[in-house]
């Protein structure tokens, strides 16, 4: 199957930048928020504890750290290539790595990680000839994540619950009926595309012609994904692995620093900071990551010297890792396709 791209995917006038003054507003806050959480954190800490907690961090553990990383990105490529693959749209998996390096440079060095999704988007919009189906699959693929990182989350907790009387903030009970919750919403969306196009028709009060093209778009590519339940399948297992691997990275930074905490814990903690940050209220999550690291950690005694060391360590470790996606960003080619 092949998708012609048209007139209508391109919107005759751009969008109206931010109100300036709100845009810098914003801004601001962001950075105070930021900037108040680490001082406040850091006002609590022995500053020459962290430094030596973290100056001893093992060299081998931390380039294990990074094979790690390294393996989330390359699967979380595959995922994507799985989702593009079930709406026929065909890419190597040579450039999705490309392209996922260059979107984890710019969700590390930009004020929010919607500029990474943007570049996927971006990239592979000509493939798909369509604007809305390559943001479907972006999205698509994000929400799947999010339903591994539930997953992961629950199976950590029932693994803590087992081996420690403290509990995170949510515990497993709650944690599995979020991903209930979450399948129940997700899987009539896929079986009744339909359904969708329904939820959404008043917006067609907004523009009748252009809204009803990508609500369109949007049944055809959610009847497709029903038509391949096993990339679905594939796809979940995938953001499984990917939440796993990312709970492994911080695992091997803890090995790193020495710091007694569980790999149940970690399953808890990392998902839980990861959805905290996805609040737009920091610069990239700093200050909130670290918080809801020294949260978790007082609550199982450990010290906040060791909750800091982790969550900043990590912290840099993320961002010399996306270095390596800085060519491709600042490239900007636009991937290519082999087929239509």
């Amino acid at each position: 199957m092949s998708f012609e791209p048209t007139s209508q995917d391109v919107p005759d006038t751009p969008a109206p930048p931010p109100h300036p003054g709100r845009q810098t507003a914003m801004w601001f806050l962001k950075i105070a928020v930021s900037v108040g959480l680490l001082y406040v954190l850091l006002s609590r800490v022995d500053l020459a504890r962290l430094w030596d907690t973290t100056r001893t961090a093992s060299p081998v553990w931390l380039a294990l750290a990074l094979g790690l990383y390294l393996a989330m990105i390359l699967v979380s490529s595959w995922r994507w290539a799985v989702l593009l693959h079930a709406q026929h749209i065909t890419l190597p998996l040579r450039a999705l790595i490309q392209s996922y390096l260059a979107a984890t440079f710019l969700n590390n060095f930009l004020p929010s990680n919607i500029g990474g999704d943007f570049v996927r988007i971006r990239d592979s919009v000509s493939a798909a000839g369509s604007k809305t189906l390559a943001t479907t699959v972006v999205l698509v693929d994000r929400g799947i994540g999010l339903l591994g990182l539930v997953f992961i989350a629950a199976v950590g907790a029932s693994l803590a619950a087992q081996s420690s009387p403290v509990v995170g903030p949510l515990g497993p009970g709650l944690l599995w009926l979020c991903l209930a919750t979450g399948l129940a919403v997700a899987i009539p969306m896929v079986l009744l595309p339909q359904s969708v196009g329904k939820m959404l028709a008043p917006l067609k009060a907004l523009h009748q012609e252009w809204v009803e093209e990508r609500i369109n778009r949007l049944v055809g590519a959610l009847a497709r994904f029903r038509e391949a339940p096993g990339a679905l399948v594939l796809c979940f297992l995938g953001a499984i692995a990917v939440q796993a691997l990312i709970v492994g990275f911080y695992a091997a930074i803890a090995y790193a620093l020495s710091i007694p905490i569980s790999t149940g814990h970690l399953a808890v903690l990392v998902p839980f900071s990861l959805i905290m940050q996805m609040a737009p209220v920091s610069v990239n999550g700093l200050g909130v990551r670290e918080a809801t690291f020294s949260f978790y950690f007082s609550r199982l005694g450990l010290p906040l010297e060791s909750a800091l060391a982790l969550s900043f360590l990590g912290a840099v470790l993320v961002m010399v890792f996306s270095l390596s996606g800085a060519a491709p960003a600042f490239a900007r080619r636009r991937v290519a396709s082999p087929s239509r």
